[in-house]
């Protein structure tokens, strides 16, 4: 998850790099070329009859995770065109909030007091970057672009929590492919792709395999795994790495309120998943994942 976090994060500082600032133009092209790059894999990895079959005897979950896909692809680009790199992603690290709530729920997850106070901590970090930054958006441009950013926690959270639901047993990746596909499919009667040049398309093309493919399959074997809080609080390390690329890459500098929400999420990140480890080698004597967010190994969670 941490891996997909990374590549995920590059897709501000590219952005800022492109000629086109158009949302719906990289939406199409970077969304298309996810599909196509996850349908080769499944491919490779299932052959074609295996993989009609899955779709064909698709479950309402599957379908329900591609729409959320479909969601988190088509916001989090336009509102980067809208915004700037910091706000998106700060206002994009609410999902643990919402992810745990759903969890506790839906999937009656017990969270411990670790993670509540990890995801406390966060939220105080998010919540300072989002007051200061709000304060700064004086134009409807950046405050539309806060709008259209909040979609996208609001479907990762409910994604974590479908594809946890779905467990390890179930190939939820064909979603992965499918949500980029009609990502694509929605926006394509208002954009406007063939006005993006060969510069564009190379970057766009990179984000849709390396910043959203790999980073997505990668992210939906770990989901599966992981307890939706955890999801969310380790994809919170997108903020950070996504802040510092566009700083690094694009100039793009932070506002000193961003540094220090995001230094308060960092804290949390990582006090929780140590906190976590430490619980298991004290019962155990070895780190054991968890499934359930508390530190524990269950072997219920094995059997499943």
């Amino acid at each position: 998850m941490v891996g997909a976090t990374l590549l995920w994060s590059m897709a501000g500082v590219v952005t800022r790099h492109l000629h086109r600032n158009d949302g719906l133009d990289l939406v199409f092209w970077r969304s298309s070329f996810t599909a196509i790059t996850v349908l080769f894999w499944l491919l490779y990895k299932q052959g074609a009859e295996t993989l009609w079959f899955k779709l064909r005897g698709a479950t309402k979950l599957l379908w329900l995770s591609a729409f959320f896909w479909a969601v988190m692809f088509t916001a989090f680009m336009v509102a980067l065109s809208l915004t700037t790199v910091a706000q998106t992603l700060v206002t994009e690290s609410m999902s643990p909030l919402i992810a745990a709530a759903l969890g506790w729920l839906i999937l009656r997850h017990p969270l411990p007091a670790r993670t509540w106070g990890a995801i406390v901590l966060a939220m105080i970090g998010m919540g300072w970057m989002i007051w200061h930054n709000l304060h700064a958006a004086v134009n409807q441009r950046q405050i539309l672009g806060l709008v259209v950013a909040m979609a996208v926690p609001l479907a990762a959270a409910s994604n974590w929590v479908s594809l946890r639901r779905a467990g390890s047993m179930v190939s939820m990746q064909p979603a992965l492919m499918i949500g980029a596909a009609l990502s694509a499919a929605v926006v394509v009667g208002f954009a406007t792709p063939f006005a993006v040049d060969s510069h564009d398309l190379g970057w766009l093309a990179f984000l849709g395999i390396f910043q959203l493919a790999v980073p997505g399959l990668l992210a939906v074997w770990a989901a599966q795994r992981l307890a939706p809080a955890e999801t969310g609080l380790l994809g919170l390390l997108e903020v950070i790495f996504g802040t510092g690329w566009a700083w690094l890459g694009a100039g793009e500098r932070p506002a000193a309120s961003t540094l220090i929400g995001g230094f308060l999420i960092l804290v949390a990140l990582v006090g929780n998943e140590a906190l976590g480890w430490r619980q298991a080698r004290h019962q155990f004597g070895k780190p054991v994942s968890d499934g359930d967010g508390s530190g524990v190994a269950l072997p219920c969670h094995r059997a499943r």
